[in-house]
């Protein structure tokens, strides 16, 4: 998974990059690279690794992993190629869901680009941008479905779609805000429209305001929770300065400091919960001498697909799949007390995986 944090000027974008980046950094025995200095992969943190870690010794333990990219560059224009628009755009283009930094915190000392604080006014210039490019996008799609047309009358349902898409962007709205459906929402997949992509709106608090236990008493994240909300959204009140004085911290030391502020857990991990549901994903568990891994998937693949995350030959050659629960596995202490009790199940082609499942895949190629 890879996502884009995008965000104006001095609102805390590349502080919360570098935080919860460095964050990933830290994790005891999990792997981290920096790509280029704008790019950080990290792992995420998944207390079943460790508890899985404990029963089988493995060699080395593997945990899914998210790609964060900086995506500098924008100032108003950027859809005409002003600033680093170009650039922007195509690192925007590539990524799987954006992470949309918003300043929500008075600070005189910290000068805003455009003179003062106003959350919907900072979205809606990203937005228009990245409405102005899509519009570009969408229009020579448009015309190439009018000529294909003539010769293929078949064309003409995808011709409308695509003509309500454009009428909801030239009203100022994303693409993922219009209805459609599974045919509709397949087309739409085939053109690389930026406002389609799901977004999380960080709302970057004064400290204050974060660690007071009610972020919706700040105005301006009030005002960007009622955005999210109607545009179907995730919405996550952080403050990337706290996030950057805690990322050099031990967990120890990482998890006294959260608890004393009444937090559970730090911002990295609030991130990525809100990822994996605003894309729909679940990690299933793979464990074993050698490793113990987790794999991330869409939530509502089949067990062969699953197991082609794998390799495409446990796919292809996919006899039956051994799941137990994490929790039925930890309860029970080793797989082999389970299979002992029954909990192990075989489950055939048809089977859906949940999240937390322990599997085996058994194939034959």
């Amino acid at each position: 998974m890879k996502l884009g944090i995008v965000g104006l000027p001095n609102v805390g974008k590349s502080t919360l990059f570098n935080a919860i980046t460095n964050a990933g950094a830290q994790s005891a025995n999990y792997p981290f690279c920096t790509i280029d200095p704008n790019v950080g992969v990290v792992a995420v943190p998944d207390k079943r690794l460790d508890a899985l870690a404990e029963l089988y010794h493995p060699q080395k333990v593997t945990p899914a992993v998210i790609e964060f990219v900086d995506i500098a560059g924008l100032v108003k224009g950027a859809s005409k190629g002003e600033g680093l628009g170009n650039q922007f755009l195509s690192n925007i283009r590539e990524v799987d869901a954006i992470v949309h930094v918003v300043r929500c915190f008075e600070n005189d000392d910290i000068v805003h680009v455009e003179g003062s604080i106003d959350p919907l006014r900072d979205i809606e210039t990203i937005n228009l941008e990245l409405i102005f490019s899509d519009m570009e996008l969408l229009q020579r799609r448009i015309d190439r479905t009018q000529k294909a047309l003539k010769g293929d009358k078949t064309l003409a349902a995808e011709l409308e779609f695509f003509t309500r898409v454009m009428a909801a962007l030239e009203e100022g709205k994303a693409a993922r805000t219009v209805e459609c459906t599974d045919e509709e929402a397949a087309m739409l997949a085939d053109v690389a429209l930026l406002t389609k992509k799901p977004v999380i709106y960080a709302a970057n608090l004064s400290e204050a305001d974060f660690t007071d236990g009610d972020p919706t008493q700040n105005p301006y994240y009030a005002q960007v929770k009622e955005l999210a909300e109607a545009e179907g959204a995730e919405v996550l009140p952080i403050c990337a300065q706290l996030e950057a004085d805690i990322a050099d911290m031990t967990a120890e030391d990482k998890a006294m400091f959260l608890s004393e502020l009444g937090l559970n857990e730090g911002g990295l991990d609030r991130l990525i919960q809100k990822s994996y549901h605003l894309l729909g994903l679940i990690s299933y568990l793979t464990a074993g001498t050698p490793e113990v891994r987790a794999w991330t998937i869409t939530r509502g693949t089949k067990a062969p697909q699953a197991a082609g995350k794998i390799h495409t030959d446990f796919e292809r050659g996919f006899i039956r799949a051994e799941v137990i629960p994490y929790e039925q596995l930890i309860e029970t202490g080793s797989i082999a007390a389970a299979k002992e009790k029954g909990l192990v199940r075989s489950e055939g082609k048809d089977y859906v995986m949940q999240d937390g499942d322990v599997v085996l895949f058994r194939f034959n190629v």
